[in-house]
């Protein structure tokens, strides 16, 4: 994976943490407006996760960065996005988009950040698509802060 340098968050927890990697995936984008898009097609996906947070877990870790990879690696790597539950073909706002996969990779982060003692904040997800285009996505925290 090339080194990348990423949008930061502003923020003021102690410690932040960003995890690389990579997977491959088809989807299509249900929608006349997508064009080629709306055919099945397939991209090697990079993405880089961001979580901030105070404490640390009893492993002096505010998570294991094998976790996050396992989260997102082993439930979307060589499938088609969209069978997956978190995607849904009859909902825009839920087509397999890059848009809408890095928030849903935020949310997957998130829902497990949630139920650690430390409970840290998934912050950012930037996504790559293809060499030339990525998204980045970055929850709204209560209030509008992070």
């Amino acid at each position: 994976m090339l080194q990348q340098i990423y949008p930061a968050v502003a923020h003021s927890y102690s410690y932040e943490l960003n995890k690389d990697f990579q997977f491959a995936a088809a989807h299509y984008v249900p929608a006349e407006q997508a064009g080629k898009c709306r055919r099945v097609h397939g991209h090697t996906y990079y993405a880089n996760v961001t979580v901030a947070g105070d404490k640390l877990d009893d492993s002096g870790f505010l998570v294991n960065f094998a976790i996050i990879k396992e989260l997102i690696h082993n439930r979307f790597d060589h499938t088609l996005l969209n069978e997956d539950d978190s995607f849904d073909d009859s909902q825009p706002d839920r087509f397999p988009t890059t848009e809408v996969v890095a928030r849903t990779i935020c949310e997957l982060v998130q829902q497990y950040l949630d139920g650690t003692a430390n409970r840290p904040k998934c912050l950012q997800v930037f996504l790559r698509e293809t060499p030339t285009s990525y998204c980045l996505y970055r929850p709204k925290r209560e209030g509008g802060q992070l």
